[in-house]
């Protein structure tokens, strides 16, 4: 069951991914061109060349859940990444993301938060 929670790490693969791709077969790309623990419980997303399906993996204790939408119309958007090849994602950031909306019109107000 697909679960965000901000206490989740999420990481979005910077590649374009082939969406055939199974659990087992992102969970090479997340070893080998990623270098991540595909084992540690976080979420790994990825696009296709078209950008109109999006697949989240995540190992769930027992095996891999996969999650997997694609739209008929549109494309999902793909954050501003750096040369790593994954680039780390808060969950809201994946929220707005499955919902359409663009992230670079996404204006947060000024808030405390204490440095520790």
């Amino acid at each position: 069951m697909l679960h965000l929670s901000s206490g989740s790490r999420y990481f979005y693969y910077n590649g374009i991914a082939d969406m055939r791709k199974g659990a087992y077969g992102l969970s090479g790309l997340v070893r080998a061109e990623m270098k991540l623990d595909v084992l540690s419980g976080d979420v790994f997303i990825f696009t296709g060349r078209r950008a109109n399906k999006i697949k989240l993996l995540q190992w769930d204790a027992d095996g891999f859940a996969l999650y997997e939408k694609g739209l008929e119309r549109g494309t999902f958007e793909k954050p501003q990444t750096d040369s790593s090849g994954h680039y780390s994602i808060t969950t809201q950031q994946l929220q707005y993301i499955l919902q359409g909306v663009v992230l670079r019109s996404v204006k947060h107000r000024k808030r405390y938060a204490k440095n520790f």
